[in-house]
C-alpha cells in the first residue's frame, strides 16, 4: 500500500508540472535565437512538460544557427510542434529546415513555407564547390524528412530548386501534418496522437487542458537580438566613433568617450557573431582618416565626398548575410554615412583651427603686440602696450620716448621690446 501510495504522490507531483511551453521566434535565425530556443527546450525538460511549441515566422538565416536548432529538436526529450502563424507569415529558408525538424509540423492558413536553397556569403565558388553546398543541404534535409516520414522528395526540392509552398500545397505533398489557424487549436488536433520521435520510439501527446506557459527572451537576449540586427550594430559603430572624435576634440569630457568606447564595443560584439567582412570596416575607418584629412587640407570638398562614399560601400558590404534581413540596407547606409561626415569634417576642422590660432590669453597674447615708448627705453623704462602701462626693458638699441614698440617676450612684469619701425 505504501508503494502505491507513493507512486499516485510521484504521478500527482508529476502531473502538477505538466505544462505546454510556448516560444515564439518572429526574427532571422542567429545565434542569439539558437540560445533562446535551446533555453526554452532545457526548460521544457527540467519542469517535465508535456510539449512544446514553437511559433515561428522568420525569412531564414544562418546555417550554422539552424543546424544547432535543428539538432536541439531533434534529440529534445519533450515532443516540439512546429507551427508558422498567424495568416501572413512565412518560414523561408532556414526556417524550413526548423519546421521539417519538428515532431508535428503546422501552419495557418495563408502562409508559406520552402525557398531553403544555400545561399553563398563573400566569396566567389566554382561551380563543383556550389554542388557540393546543395548536395550537403539536399542529404540533411532528406535525413530529416525521412525520419519523419514525411515526404522526401518535396523537402529535397525545397533545397536544390528553392521551391516554396503554401499551407494548402504543403499538406498535400505531406510537407507538414496540419493546418491549424492557432495554437490552441493545434493541440486540440495533436491531443491523444501516437508520434514517432526521432531516436524511433513513440509516445502519445498529452496536450489537451494542459496550461499554456509563454517563455520569453530574457532582458540580455532581447538587448543581443536588437544589436544582432546589422543595421543597429552599423549604426552604433558610426556613432561610436563620432562620440570618440568629439571626445578627442574636448578632453576631459568624459561622457562622449564612455558613451563611444560602449557603442563601439556593442558592435564589434554583433558583428563577431555575423558574417562580416572585415575589409568593409577597413573602408568605414578609411572614411574617417579623410574626412580629417578634408578638415586639414583645402580639398574643395573632394576629400570629405570621397570618405562618404567609403563609408557607404563599407557599410552596404559589411555584413554579407545569406538573407537580406541579415545585411545593412542602402537607405540605413545613406542616412548615417552622410550626417555623420559632415558632423566629423566639422569637428575636426575646429580642432585644425584651434591649434593654427595664436593663443589669445595670457602673457603669450602680449607677443607681437605694438606700443607706444612712454620714457626712454633702454636697461629699463616704461611702454604702453595693450591697454596698461608695462616695465619695459629693450631688446638692443635704446628706443626713445614717444617712439613705436613691438613686445618681442614677456619676462615675469616686464616687457623686452624693440623699435616697431
Amino acid at each position: 500500500m505504501k508503494t502505491i501510495a507513493a507512486l499516485v504522490l510521484l504521478l500527482v507531483a508529476n502531473l502538477a508540472h505538466a505544462d505546454v511551453v510556448h516560444v515564439v521566434v518572429d526574427d532571422a535565425i542567429h545565434p542569439v535565437t539558437d540560445e533562446f530556443i535551446a533555453r526554452a527546450l532545457d526548460r521544457a525538460v527540467a519542469q517535465k512538460s508535456s510539449a512544446v511549441v514553437l511559433e515561428l515566422r522568420t525569412p531564414g538565416g544562418l546555417e550554422s544557427s539552424m543546424r544547432k536548432i535543428v539538432e536541439n529538436i531533434l534529440k529534445s526529450p519533450v515532443p516540439v510542434l512546429v507551427w508558422v502563424g498567424p495568416a501572413g507569415s512565412r518560414a523561408a529558408s532556414a526556417g524550413f529546415f526548423v519546421l521539417e525538424a519538428a515532431d508535428i509540423a503546422a501552419m495557418a492558413p495563408g502562409t508559406n513555407t520552402g525557398a531553403a536553397h544555400p545561399v553563398l556569403m563573400g566569396e566567389k565558388l566554382d561551380d563543383v564547390m556550389k554542388m557540393k553546398l546543395q548536395s550537403d543541404a539536399a542529404a540533411f534535409i532528406r535525413s530529416i524528412a525521412q525520419r519523419r516520414g514525411r515526404n522526401v522528395a518535396a523537402a529535397e526540392a525545397a533545397v536544390r530548386e528553392a521551391k516554396s509552398f503554401t499551407e494548402q500545397e504543403a499538406l498535400t505533398q505531406h510537407v507538414i501534418d496540419v493546418i491549424a489557424p492557432d495554437v490552441p487549436s493545434l493541440l486540440r488536433w495533436a491531443d491523444g496522437r501516437t508520434i514517432k520521435r526521432f531516436n524511433g520510439t513513440t509516445t502519445i501527446l498529452r496536450v489537451a487542458g494542459q496550461p499554456v506557459t509563454p517563455f520569453e527572451m530574457t532582458l540580455k537576449q532581447r538587448l543581443l537580438a536588437w544589436i544582432m540586427d546589422p543595421n543597429v550594430a552599423f549604426l552604433l559603430f558610426a556613432l561610436g566613433a563620432l562620440a570618440l572624435i568629439a571626445e578627442f576634440n574636448h578632453p576631459g569630457a568624459v561622457l562622449p568617450g564612455v558613451v563611444g568606447l560602449i557603442a563601439i564595443l556593442l558592435a564589434i560584439f554583433a558583428l563577431n557573431l555575423l558574417p562580416t567582412r572585415f575589409a568593409s570596416v577597413a573602408l568605414i575607418g578609411a572614411a574617417f582618416v579623410l574626412f580629417a584629412l578634408e578638415a586639414r587640407y583645402t580639398s574643395h570638398g573632394v576629400l570629405g565626398i570621397g570618405g562618404v562614399i567609403c563609408m557607404i560601400f563599407g557599410a552596404i558590404t559589411l555584413v554579407d548575410g545569406p538573407i537580406p534581413e541579415l545585411r545593412v540596407r542602402l537607405v540605413t547606409a545613406l542616412a548615417v554615412s552622410i550626417p555623420i561626415g559632415a558632423i566629423a569634417v566639422f569637428l575636426m576642422t575646429l580642432v585644425v583651427r584651434a591649434r593654427k590660432n595664436r593663443v589669445a590669453t595670457g602673457s603669450e597674447a602680449m607677443v607681437g603686440e605694438i606700443g607706444i615708448a612712454r620714457t626712454h627705453v633702454n636697461a629699463d623704462g616704461k611702454v604702453f602696450v595693450h591697454g596698461s602701462l608695462w616695465n619695459a626693458q629693450a631688446a638692443q638699441s635704446p628706443i626713445e620716448e614717444g617712439s613705436r614698440v613691438r613686445v618681442r617676450r614677456v619676462e615675469g612684469l616686464r616687457v623686452v621690446v624693440e623699435a616697431a619701425d
